[in-house]
C-alpha cells in the first residue's frame, strides 16, 4: 500500500517546525528517521494529513559533554551514537546496546530520539533511557520544559509529548562511582524485535552494599516496565547468588504483565524475564565491584 495524501513540510529551523506543529496540531507528524513512521503510513495505520520533516534542522543532531553526563541532539543518528567516543566513555550502557539495536541500515537512518517518541515497549533506548535516569527536554512555541525518562512514556506507542511539542534533546547524568550496568535481550533473530530484556543499572556504597539499582524490563508490558519491588530487595545489602535470583524471581512474577502474541506466550516471556533479570543483575554487580573506587563520571 502507500500513504494517504498528506500536505509536507521540511523547516530548517526548530522554531520552524514548531509553528507547523502548532497550527496543525493532532493533525501533524513529525518525521525523524522514519524508520517506524514510514511502514505505518505505507500500511495506513497512520493517517496524518500534515508530515513536519526534520531533517534539515542542523540544530538537532549533536553529541556533547554536559557535566560528566551527555547531551544527545533528538536528531542524532543512532549510528553516530553506536561509534561516538564520549558516548562509549561516559554512556556505556548505551554504547553497549546500540548494536543490538535492528541493522546497520536501520541505524544509519534511524533517530536517537525518534525511537524515543516512537515509545514501542520493545524498543531497547526507552528501556535505557530509563535506567539510566535520563531527562527529555520538550520544546513547544509557548514553552520548553524537562521531562524524567520514566515519566515519558505512559503507554502503548503514547508518550508525554502534547501535539504542539517535540522532544529535542536528551540528557543522561554521569554515573556514580562504584556503579556497574548491563543488558541481554532475547530475540528470534538476530536483531528482530525483543521477546524479553532487561535493562540494569547498580551502584554499591563504600561497604560494597547496593546503594541504588535500576532494572527496567522491555516487551513486558504496554509500556516500559520498572522493577521498583526488586530493586527495594537488593538495597542495603551486599549483593549475593541468593539475594540475585530473589529480585529476579520477584520481578518476574509480580511485577511484569507480559503478553501473548504469535512469537511468545505471557508464560514464556515472564519466563525469559526472570533469566535475563539474573542474568543482568549479576553482570552489573560484577562490573560495579570492579569499577576503580572514586572515580566519577568516566568508565
Amino acid at each position: 500500500m502507500k500513504p494517504a495524501p498528506f500536505k509536507y513540510y521540511a523547516p530548517v529551523t526548530v522554531d520552524e517546525a514548531l509553528a507547523h506543529l502548532a497550527e496543525h496540531g493532532y493533525e501533524a507528524k513529525p518525521l525523524a528517521g522514519g524508520q517506524s513512521l514510514i511502514p505505518l503510513l505505507n500500511f495506513r495505520l497512520a493517517r496524518p494529513s500534515v508530515i513536519v520533516d526534520l531533517n534539515n534542522i542542523s540544530e538537532l543532531f549533536y553529541i556533547r559533554p554536559d557535566d560528566g553526563g551527555l547531551l544527545i541532539g533528538a536528531m542524532t543518528r543512532q549510528r553516530q551514537v553506536e561509534h561516538d567516543p564520549l558516548v562509549a566513555e561516559r554512556a556505556p550502557l548505551v554504547h553497549e546496546v546500540m548494536p543490538q539495536i535492528a541493522y546497520p541500515q536501520i541505524r544509519t537512518r534511524g533517530t536517537f530520539g525518534g525511537s524515543l517518541a516512537h515509545a514501542d515497549p520493545s524498543a531497547e533506548l526507552v528501556a535505557v533511557n530509563i535506567a539510566l535516569n535520563g531527562r527529555f527536554r520538550l520544546r513547544s512555541q509557548a514553552a520548553e520544559r524537562w521531562v524524567p525518562a520514566d515519566e515519558f512514556f505512559v503507554g502503548l506507542f503514547t508518550t508525554a509529548l502534547e501535539p504542539e511539542e517535540l522532544l529535542v534533546e536528551v540528557a543522561l547524568p554521569p554515573m556514580p562511582p562504584r556503579s556497574g550496568w548491563a543488558f541481554q535481550q532475547i530475540t528470534r533473530r538476530h536483531h528482530d524485535f525483543c521477546i524479553a530484556g532487561v535493562a540494569v543499572v547498580v551502584t554499591l556504597n563504600d561497604r560494597g552494599q547496593c546503594e541504588q539499582a535500576r532494572m527496567v524490563f522491555l516487551s513486558a508490558g504496554d509500556r516500559p516496565v520498572i522493577a521498583h519491588q526488586a530493586a527495594e530487595m537488593l538495597k542495603g545489602h551486599a549483593p549475593s547468588p541468593e539475594l540475585i535470583q530473589a529480585a529476579a524471581e520477584k520481578a518476574a512474577r509480580d511485577e511484569i504483565d507480559p503478553g501473548s502474541d504469535i512469537h511468545a506466550s505471557a508464560e514464556y516471556r515472564r519466563h525469559l524475564a526472570g533469566v535475563l533479570a539474573r542474568r543482568v543483575l549479576t553482570q552489573a554487580f560484577e562490573r560495579a565491584k570492579a569499577r576503580e573506587t572514586g572515580k566519577s563520571g568516566n568508565w
